[in-house]
């Protein structure tokens, strides 16, 4: 792609939208993705993406498919904004000498992308995480209650107990903030940047890269099924090359756990019990299902940061006379 200069608004503008409809259309797989992560061996309540996605609709209804959408909506406009706007910003700051920029120096401005962005994704991730996950711990609270066969009054109040016991991302936030100050909603934060940063490395060099493939020439803007294409590609490559860090990530963001699951002091101790007791494999679990929300994700960032919505609006404002 060109690196082409647009101003800051236009470029919070653009990343804000691409956010906003790429994660109303994938939240439902990033739920799922969640979920599968979080089950360990001895607990597993969901097989596949569809059976955790049929499991929930029947249970949880429609919406519960979107349990936690709320904190991704609001937060995730100034995420991806940073995000694109701090690659572009450091590209922009590397090619100043006027050459082309080399791979090393791309890897180096999405480094510079993804460790900006973390301000804002850990403590979103943290939220979201304990809402798409919390219908997946009652509902093998009430699978353990039916197997050990209690008595027909027990078993309602438990059923009832665990439908009344749901909770909103304001009150983690106020229970965290009250208990652990800030540092309660950067729990997880050096895996979040374990994983953000070397995702950022990979997706931002490759998707300009592939995206010069479909640019005639270096000063025209490639089609914008390019771009789409482009940011599928990289997107899910990337995805998958650090699924590992996000299964270790989700696992230390989650407050909560299912009966008999670990527990984990650190990345190091997370990283030991996964491979000891679930095997190597675990640490791909969820690796499709994030592959499919990374892909159209950043497939519809970048078709719409790079056409340029955002300069369309600010163009049509009247202009300040001086």
């Amino acid at each position: 792609m060109a690196d082409k200069q647009i101003s800051l608004p236009a470029k919070l503008i653009n990343g804000g939208i691409a956010g906003l409809i790429g994660v109303t259309c994938v939240f439902p797989i990033d739920l799922a993705k969640t979920r599968l992560q979080n089950q360990q061996n001895g607990q597993r309540m969901y097989t596949s993406m569809s059976d955790c996605l049929i499991k929930t609709i029947r249970s949880e209804g429609y919406f519960g498919m979107y349990r936690g959408a709320a904190v991704n909506l609001t937060l995730v406009t100034p995420e991806k904004a940073i995000k694109l706007a701090a690659n572009d910003f450091f590209r922009y700051r590397l090619s100043k000498d006027g050459k082309k920029l080399t791979l090393l120096k791309e890897m180096l401005a999405g480094c510079g992308a993804g460790t900006c962005q973390v301000i804002v994704t850990t403590p979103m991730e943290m939220l979201k995480i304990q809402l798409q996950d919390a219908g997946r711990i009652e509902a093998q609270k009430k699978l353990m209650a039916a197997q050990a066969q209690l008595s027909s009054t027990t078993s309602a109040g438990a059923a009832e107990s665990v439908v009344e016991t749901r909770t909103t991302a304001t009150q983690i936030t106020r229970e965290l903030l009250r208990s652990k100050g800030i540092a309660g909603l950067y729990k997880g934060l050096g895996a979040t940047l374990l994983r953000d940063v070397p995702f950022s490395i990979v997706y931002f060099p490759l998707f300009a890269n592939l995206n010069k493939l479909g640019q005639k020439s270096p000063d025209v803007k490639a089609p914008f099924y390019v771009s789409f294409l482009s940011g599928c590609l990289a997107g899910s490559t990337a995805a998958v090359a650090v699924n590992p860090c996000d299964v270790i990530k989700t696992r230390l963001q989650s407050l909560k756990r299912g009966v008999n699951e670990d527990t984990y002091s650190g990345i190091l101790d997370c990283t030991r019990k996964i491979w000891q007791k679930e095997g190597p494999l675990a640490f791909l679990k969820g690796a499709y299902c994030r592959a499919l929300v990374i892909a159209p994700l950043f497939g519809i960032a970048q078709v719409i940061y790079f056409i340029g919505i955002a300069e369309f609006f600010l163009d049509m404002l009247p202009k300040r006379r001086d």
